[in-house]
């Protein structure tokens, strides 16, 4: 089972003027909650961990996750907000968040909350649940505590409209190494936190310090893995383009997917992957991103979408 911690909120979208006011669309979201429902999609078991709100959105989530195979037996329901993050769209489709999120249900997760986790195979880690308190020092010490028995995964996600310090998420993510065993980034997080670094030499270092395998995504450029075997590279797939809502989450979720289904998910597993099969998994996660692309909002493809993975 993968057990994905984070926030879920609500992505609101500008749908055009009425006659008195702006009418908005709102859908599910959150990065991790999108990660655990692509897991799903994908026929993995998956569970929620992340505080949810006892209001009308919070049951939507809760709705909306059960209804595609969540389990959210260990995801408090606790008396505050929902969070709401309002999407905007460039001409290129690219989206720009602005959140609403003070006392908000996913800031609220306490150490306490850690006692009701079933164990998992895997641990899927992201987004601005990890800089913020207290849910970020709860999720960073469950990280902590599960690492030398089980793969985690860290998708840093950097908001910086939630927390606009790139100092604090350099630390989180400093914290972290020791406890990650695939970290994932995009080549617009790396620019935000480390502008004068070059991708490869700070993989280099990362994996010095614990990490196994450090994967940076590039959008229409493709993607990019560094691990012990060395450096591989994968092309984007072509989509006709809507948005690119959740389409890191979907490369993530299509990843980790494609490790369990060929029984890689430990760190040493990771490490020992060839280039070949570096290059399969990238373009396999490339093509469940190009889908999710295609589709407005955060629609994450099913397992029988994607290509079977070939044995290596």
């Amino acid at each position: 089972m993968f057990l994905v911690s984070g926030e879920a909120l609500m992505d609101v979208y500008d749908a055009g003027p009425t006659a008195n006011g702006q009418l908005l669309d709102a859908r599910i979201g959150g990065s991790p909650l999108n990660v655990a429902i692509g897991l799903a999609r994908m026929g993995q078991e998956a569970a929620f961990f992340g505080g949810i709100g006892k209001g009308f959105l919070g049951e939507r989530l809760c709705a909306a996750m059960a209804a595609e195979g969540v389990n959210l037996a260990a995801a408090p329901r606790l008396a505050a907000p929902t969070t709401l993050g309002l999407v905007g769209l460039d001409a290129q489709g690219v989206a720009d968040y602005a959140f609403y999120a003070d006392g908000a249900a996913d800031r609220l997760l306490l150490p306490e909350h850690l006692a009701a986790l079933p164990q998992a195979k895997a641990y899927h880690f992201g987004s601005y649940a990890m800089v913020i308190e207290p849910t970020g020092s709860t999720l960073r010490a469950l990280a902590k505590r599960e690492a030398p028995r089980a793969l985690v995964a860290y998708d840093l996600n950097v908001r910086l409209n939630v927390e606009p310090n790139p100092e604090r998420w350099a630390a989180v993510l400093q914290a972290m190494l020791p406890c990650t065993h695939l970290l994932k980034l995009s080549d617009e997080d790396f620019e935000r936190l480390f502008p004068h670094a070059q991708p490869g030499e700070m993989a280099q270092r990362w994996l010095s310090q614990g990490v196994r395998a450090v994967v940076m995504t590039r959008g229409a450029k493709g993607s990019t893995v560094w691990s012990a075997r060395g450096r591989v590279d994968a092309p984007a797939q072509h989509t006709d383009l809507v948005d690119t809502v959740g389409a890191g989450d979907t490369f993530q979720a299509a990843l980790l997917t494609a490790l369990a289904e060929t029984s890689h998910l430990s760190g040493a597993a990771l490490a020992a992957l060839s280039q070949a099969a570096w290059g399969q998994l990238l373009r396999f996660a490339a093509e469940a991103a190009a889908i999710a692309c295609s589709r407005r909002g955060a629609d994450l493809p099913r397992r029988a979408e994607l290509r079977p993975i070939t044995a290596w």
